[in-house]
């Protein structure tokens, strides 16, 4: 059975695991506020700081979500998966490349102009090979993300998969990740539709 052992948010400057806030920070933007939690829970990895700010916020729920150990390290890396989401694909970062090319274009901005980007830091990260996928929608939608879900795990030697919603856009932010798992533990959650709406909306882990 398919089971979601934890989840990681980042909203209003908050980050929080299973429904528990680990770091709150406050008078701050979203630059700002992505390196300075990047410093605040003690990440070691240097490349962070060259990722544009939708890459570093859904870095920076991944850690929190696996608690910094390297999905690689749990299971093959062939044998995970990252589905993700959001309504605004790379716009927070391809306008600040547009104001750029007035003078000189930004390379190293011109890089992340692409929504997806942020699932392949990810698999850089924690050495994931297997099946990944971005979807650009009107707004969270649990049947989508489920559904796509389910069907990665379908395919043969898959054990587990990150997914959820990673929205930027200039400092509007909601970033929800979950990880879901063949092995979970028995008190893990269900994966279900009612389940991922629960967690995305913050309600308790244990209610």
């Amino acid at each position: 059975m398919i089971r979601i052992s934890a989840c990681a948010t980042i909203r209003n400057y908050t980050v929080s695991r299973n429904g528990l806030d680990v770091l709150t920070l406050t008078g701050t933007d979203v630059a700002s506020f992505a390196d300075d939690a990047y410093r605040a829970l003690n990440l070691q990895y240097p490349k962070y700081f060259k990722m544009d700010n939708l890459a570093k916020l859904g870095m920076l729920a991944l850690e929190v979500l696996t608690q910094q150990q390297k999905l690689s390290e749990r299971f093959a890396s062939d044998a995970i998966g990252v589905v993700l989401a959001n309504k605004s694909s790379s716009l927070d970062v391809d306008r600040r490349y547009f104001e750029t090319t007035k003078q000189l274009a930004s390379p190293a901005l011109f890089v992340y102009t692409l929504a997806n980007i942020v699932a392949g830091e990810m698999c850089i990260r924690h050495g994931i090979k297997g099946e990944n996928a971005f979807f650009v929608m009107p707004e969270f939608d649990p049947v989508q993300l489920h559904t796509y879900v389910e069907m990665v795990f379908g395919e043969a030697g898959a054990e587990a998969c990150v997914a959820g919603w990673v929205e930027v856009l200039g400092d509007q932010h909601d970033v929800f990740l979950y990880l879901a798992e063949i092995k979970a533990a028995e008190n893990a959650l269900p994966h279900t539709t009612d389940s991922i709406t629960k967690l995305y909306r913050g309600q308790s882990w244990n209610n």
